[in-house]
């Protein structure tokens, strides 16, 4: 378990305290973000499989494969 800490509006603390007991403020704050870290993952998720399965844009990045094998060594920074 790690420990983070957020800021909040100061009307929303104040709500969030007289609403949720001490006790429950981190399970109640952990259900909501893993709720909105869900639903953001599933958007990422939906946009990159419509990206592969997006001719146009396959078809362009076979254009670029012509570039493998150019001799060009890739910079180790």
């Amino acid at each position: 378990m790690q420990k983070i800490l957020v800021s909040l509006p100061d009307d929303l603390a104040v709500r969030m305290r007289a609403v949720i007991p001490n006790r429950q403020r981190s399970r109640v704050i952990s259900e909501v973000l893993e709720r909105e870290v869900h639903k953001r993952e599933k958007q990422l998720y939906q946009c990159a499989k419509s990206i592969e399965t997006d001719d146009a844009l396959n078809n362009e990045m076979s254009d670029w494969n012509i570039t493998v094998g150019d001799g060009i060594e890739p910079e180790s920074w």
